[in-house]
């Protein structure tokens, strides 16, 4: 028979929570003053994000929460890679100009393989950099012209809160078409009250925020064609599409909203919302070089070579970018298509199963914008409960559905919207569905008394 020496270990194998780290709570204000086991600190942390809420129930975000293992892959090997250093990574330099000129194909743009435009960090920092771009323009007008330059004000309607950021930071007159009744964007009659010589140009939404409906590009556009035709006013229109530049070319193909227009100057998109990027990368395309001007434009040279930049940051991870030309690669414009009609088809079923509820309006059904839902209480005075109270049963399964009001001037009506994205399939829309039903019983019978209440069973 063999024998076996016993050896003592000393605590070698020492489990996670036995360890003094794992006795304290953790630091929140000062660095610790020794290193800690990996395996213990990941752990411990790991155990603080089960906090956070499930990403997959959260139908309030627009951002991608489900990515291909390969996605995941490709982000591990660009972790050291910082997209600003093109001299050093050229490849993934050169990955990001395919993207754009995937970008700018798939938007008609007309300027072929000499379209301009760059990744950013989101949407924001790309509708920003849009934005600059009309002011500057405007401005070297303006001064061509001999005239003042100290007023420019950009034209929209219920937009997302970077154009608020934007119009602050840049000192730009942010004028805001509030909503007439029953609208929930621009309608483009209402332009010629706001534009004026010193109008920058008009923001269009393609995927409004509030209810996921977009606003008519081509409509506004016209209407500024009829206002430069008796006016002499030239005003560039800027389409915000950080949602639905990734919806519309695949679910509503024949909706002219892009480059086919002519006074449609940039537009904006989030690769990270339904171009199903993780976060965070964002695109902005302008219709040719010559509407980017060069004075935005930074030239360096200490990362080796003459490296032009414009952007809000600088040094920025190249994983996201890379991500996302995987994604135009492995998916192709049917991969796309097909999810996001998927998406569509999903939304549209919920939109169904709201407006036979009872106690819902729909305010956008998942037609012809975004997938997603949005709606109102039909009478919130008889209703017994609010769209607020509604969030908030919901959130005891752990489901994030927002409540808010419309913007002015509708802010009285409060309204609950569902974003349907990659990963969440239609299963998981019906047992939203199903639970909406139970909150709304729940909402209905009141507070129940502590002897009705359901306690524990182990």
């Amino acid at each position: 028979m063999a024998l076996h020496r016993v050896t003592d270990r000393g605590g070698s194998v020492q489990d996670i929570y036995a360890t003094p780290l794992s006795q304290e709570v953790l630091p929140k204000y000062q660095m610790p003053d020794t290193p800690s086991d990996p395996r213990i600190a990941y752990a411990l942390i790991h155990a603080e994000l089960q906090l956070d809420g499930n990403s997959s129930q959260n139908l309030a975000t627009f951002c991608s929460t489900w990515s291909e293992d390969e996605v995941h892959r490709l982000m591990n090997d660009c972790l050291d890679k910082n997209m600003i250093d093109k001299d050093e990574y050229p490849q993934t330099a050169e990955i990001e100009s395919r993207c754009v000129h995937m970008l700018a194909d798939l938007w008609n743009s007309p300027s072929g393989r000499d379209t301009m435009g760059c990744s950013t960090t989101g949407s924001s920092e790309a509708a920003m950099l849009g934005g600059l771009a009309l002011k500057w323009r405007w401005r070297q007008r303006r001064q061509a012209e001999g005239k003042p330059t100290d007023r420019p004000n950009l034209v929209c309607g219920p937009v997302q809160i970077c154009w608020d950021k934007f119009a602050r930071y840049f000192d730009v007159e942010l004028r805001q078409v509030p909503l007439e009744p029953g609208a929930t964007g621009i309608r483009p009659h209402q332009l010629r009250e706001y534009v004026d010589e010193n109008t920058i140009g008009v923001v269009a939404i393609l995927g409004v925020t509030y209810t996921c409906d977009y606003e008519p590009v081509a409509e506004i556009a016209a209407e500024l064609d009829a206002i430069m035709a008796d006016t002499g006013l030239d005003v560039p229109v800027h389409v915000d599409a950080a949602s639905g530049g990734f919806i519309a070319p695949f679910v509503q193909p024949e909706l002219v909203w892009d480059f086919r227009i002519p006074r449609v100057a940039s537009i904006n998109t989030s690769g990270h919302k339904y171009g199903l990027a993780p976060l965070g990368v964002g695109w902005v395309v302008w219709r040719s070089a010559d509407l980017l001007p060069e004075d935005l434009v930074f030239r360096v040279s200490y990362l080796g070579g003459d490296m032009p930049t414009f952007a809000l940051n600088f040094s920025r991870p190249g994983g996201e970018i890379v991500a996302q030309y995987y994604l135009l690669l492995r998916l192709g414009r049917e991969g796309y298509r097909m999810i996001q009609q998927a998406c569509a088809d999903t939304a549209q079923a919920l939109a169904e199963e709201i407006k036979a509820m009872g106690p819902f309006t729909l305010l956008y059904d998942g037609t012809g914008g975004l997938p997603a839902v949005s709606y109102t209480l039909t009478d919130p005075t008889t209703a017994g409960f609010s769209l607020y109270d509604l969030s908030d049963e919901l959130r005891r399964r752990g489901w994030q559905v927002p409540s808010y009001p419309l913007p002015a001037n509708r802010q009285e009506t409060v309204i609950q919207r569902v974003l349907v994205r990659h990963g969440i399939s239609r299963d998981v829309i019906s047992l939203l569905a199903e639970d909406i039903r139970r909150s709304l019983a729940r909402l209905a019978a009141g507070t129940p008394s502590d002897e009705a209440r359901t306690g524990f069973h182990h």
